[in-house]
């Protein structure tokens, strides 16, 4: 698959919202911090406040490697599949049947362990909505369906 010229083009040459001076200028601005990895910032005021105690962290599962934590009901397994089948399936994919899945996740050169995951999907000519309305199908626990709340 080859990519177009523009698609890593610069920031300067695909913003849409910004000049390219204006641009610069903001990456001028984070040099800094990119480069000593820490806040550059010469008055405390404009420093972001860290986490309060008592408060969650909200950027790391202690528990686990997943960033963010795991909804509730949910299962690490769960959320690394219903993740991976996310990345390989999109919007314009969906309504679809399981065998359109299957199609569409080979089109978008899905990895095996996703095209097979998919092809477990019941060939009962079912209607899937979106990612979620998958997921439970291949049985794995969500957070707002059938399944919610099941432990290991």
């Amino acid at each position: 698959m080859s990519e177009s010229a523009d698609q890593f083009a610069g920031t300067a040459q695909r913003s849409t919202k910004h000049n390219p001076r204006l641009d610069e200028e903001l990456e001028h601005e984070i040099q800094g911090m990119l480069k000593s990895e820490h806040a550059t910032r010469s008055h405390e005021w404009r420093e972001v406040e860290p986490i309060a105690e008592g408060d969650p962290d909200i950027t790391a599962n202690p528990a686990g490697t997943l960033v963010g934590g795991m909804p509730v009901g949910m299962t690490e397994d769960a959320v690394v599949a219903r993740a991976e089948l996310a990345r390989w399936l999109d919007r314009a994919d969906f309504p679809s049947t399981g065998p359109n899945l299957v199609e569409a996740a080979l089109d978008h050169r899905a990895p095996d362990a996703v095209v097979n995951e998919l092809q477990k999907l019941p060939d009962d000519g079912a209607t899937y909505e979106r990612i979620g309305d998958v997921v439970r199908a291949l049985g794995y626990p969500t957070e707002t369906g059938p399944g919610a709340g099941a432990s290991d």
